[in-house]
C-alpha cells in the first residue's frame, strides 16, 4: 500500500512538472503588450506597494527565482529578468508577492522563516538517519522513530509552504488585473502558468505527507 501510494505520487509529480514546463514555454510567447519587462514588472509592483527599500535583481540559470527576506532582494532568473512576455511577468509579480507578504508581516511567510533554521539541519541529517533507521529497524527501532520526527518537521514546513505560495501567486494576479497591466489574454496566461507552478507545491507536499506515513507504517508493523 505504501510502495503504490509513493508510486502515485511520483507520477503526479512527474505529470506537474512537465505540464510546468510546456506552459512556461507556451506563455514565454505571448509578448507583452506594454513592452516591460520582468524587472520592470517587479520594480512597479514594489513601487505600487509602496515598497523602496527591496532590490530586484538579475540571478544565474534558469528558475532561479525567489525572494531573500535576508536582504531584501527580488532574484529573477536571467530570462525572467530579462524578456517581456505573460510567463515573465507572473513570475516577476509572484516573487513581488512575497516581498509584499514580508512587507505586511504576513503569518504564514513568518511561520515558514521561523521553521528555516530547524529545517535547515533536520534536512541534512534526515536522509542519513532514516536509512540507518531501516537497516537497523530489527536491533535499534528507535533510531527509525528519530528519523520520523525529523522527517516530519520537513513536511511541516512543506505543508506551510502552500499558503506562502498560493497568497503570493494572488497578489501577482490581482496587482496584475486590477492596474491593468496585461491584456486578457495576457492575464490568463500568467495565471495559467501560476496555476501550474503552485500544484508543484501541492505536490510536494502531498508526496512528503505519503512519505511520512510510509515510514511510519514501517514503525508501527516493526512493533506489531
Amino acid at each position: 500500500m505504501g510502495l503504490l501510494l509513493m508510486g502515485i505520487i511520483m507520477l503526479a509529480s512527474w505529470f506537474v512538472g512537465y505540464q510546468l514546463k510546456n506552459k512556461f514555454e507556451k506563455y514565454s510567447k505571448v509578448h507583452l503588450r506594454n513592452g516591460m519587462s520582468g524587472a520592470e514588472i517587479a520594480t512597479k509592483m514594489l513601487h505600487d506597494h509602496g515598497i523602496y527599500d527591496v532590490k530586484v535583481i538579475s540571478t544565474p540559470g534558469r528558475l532561479t527565482d525567489h525572494y531573500n527576506p535576508t536582504d531584501k532582494t527580488v532574484n529573477l532568473s536571467e530570462a525572467v529578468y530579462n524578456e517581456r512576455n505573460a510567463a515573465a511577468a507572473a513570475v516577476a509579480a509572484h516573487e513581488v508577492g512575497h516581498a509584499v507578504q514580508h512587507a505586511t508581516a504576513y503569518h504564514w511567510l513568518n511561520m515558514r522563516s521561523k521553521l528555516v533554521p530547524v529545517v535547515s539541519i533536520a534536512s541534512n541529517m534526515v536522509q542519513w538517519v532514516l536509512l540507518a533507521g531501516v537497516l537497523l529497524i530489527n536491533t535499534f527501532p528507535q533510531l527509525l522513530l528519530i528519523g520520523i520526527v525529523l522527517f516530519a518537521v520537513t513536511t511541516v514546513f512543506s505543508i506551510v509552504t502552500l499558503p506562502v505560495e498560493y497568497d503570493a501567486s494572488h497578489r501577482a494576479l490581482k496587482w496584475l488585473e486590477t492596474k491593468n497591466m496585461v491584456t486578457r489574454e495576457e492575464y490568463a496566461g500568467a495565471k495559467d502558468s501560476l496555476t501550474w507552478a503552485a500544484r508543484t507545491y501541492l505536490v510536494a507536499a502531498l508526496s512528503s505527507i505519503g512519505t511520512l506515513l510510509y515510514y511510519v507504517m514501517m514503525y508501527m508493523g516493526r512493533r506489531e
